[in-house]
């Protein structure tokens, strides 16, 4: 099984992302969203991200016209239709994410594989979902996609090997590092990384420090080389809170409760840096 067209299902930081990295190593690109705005957002942030590596002399005006040109946009979602695999890379919520996989299910060949970027919820529960529950598996790449290396690869319980072989080939491929994961809420990364940044929203809430002085201890104390709070704003407050939230439900151990300065902030529409302000500001 050679995974050749590709759908994008979603076309926000982790969509943009994942499609420019695809289309980098030469794949065709299918990327969708209800939203025609958002996909023009999405193409400009792929064209800047390409001619910033255009000026570091590690890509040629011509090479960036090829990977634009292996991108294709649509608001419709029926454009997934001749794809071999659709990866699916919505906002971390489960009923929207079921909704869609309904659609993909419906729409893609009967042949094509169904992956989803979630970044904590079950595997198996939404390839039960579908009527191809086998051919469906967790294709996790971290943020910012085009520099991070990793990709958690997690299995259901129905996932063939035929498609984990297919999907982690497709990993390489376009030069990631495939760690296979077994289905769990928050994975191996989230399961440890955002319970730290949630102490660490606790710790602030707590005036225990400020948060550049949280974050500055964390990178010289642990040499992290980035702060857990600006951390959080790069990922999205949102994102942090909706994970934190499947660990709660799906350990139901109060450690993995969120921290309730984070629901604040969320509710105040302070999301991070997608929203100029979080943590930090980013006016």
């Amino acid at each position: 099984m050679e995974l050749k067209k590709i759908a994008v299902v979603g076309a926000g930081t982790m969509g943009n992302g994942i499609s420019q990295v695809l289309s980098v190593a030469g794949l065709e690109v299918v990327m969708t969203d209800v939203a025609a705005a958002q996909l023009e957002r999405a193409t400009e942030t792929i064209s800047g991200s390409l001619e910033r590596l255009i000026k570091k002399e590690k890509m040629t005006a011509a090479e960036k016209s090829a990977v634009m040109g292996r991108i294709r946009t649509s608001t419709d979602i029926g454009a997934i239709g001749d794809c071999d695999l659709v990866i699916e890379a919505a906002t971390e919520n489960l009923e929207l994410k079921l909704k869609i996989f309904a659609q993909m299910d419906k729409i893609a060949r009967k042949e094509a594989v169904i992956a989803t970027n979630t970044s904590s919820i079950s595997i198996t529960r939404l390839a039960a979902s579908t009527g191809r529950p086998d051919q469906v598996i967790g294709m996790h790449f971290f943020n910012p996609v085009a520099m991070m290396a990793l990709v958690e690869l997690i299995r259901g319980l129905q996932t063939s090997d035929a498609t984990f072989a297919a999907v982690e080939a497709l990993a390489k491929k376009v030069g990631k590092s495939p760690v296979q994961v077994r289905n769990s809420p928050g994975f191996v990364v989230n399961r440890m990384l955002c319970p730290m940044i949630n102490e660490a929203i606790f710790a602030l809430a707590e005036g225990l420090a400020t948060a550049a002085q949280i974050d500055e201890a964390m990178k010289l104390g642990a040499n992290h080389p980035i702060g857990p709070l600006a951390l959080c704003d790069l990922i999205g407050l949102d994102v942090e809170l909706a994970v934190m939230q499947v660990l709660y439900e799906g350990f139901k151990d109060p450690k993995y409760r969120p921290a309730p300065l984070l629901v604040d902030m969320v509710e105040a529409g302070y999301l991070g840096r997608k929203a100029k302000r979080g943590f930090f500001s980013y006016g």
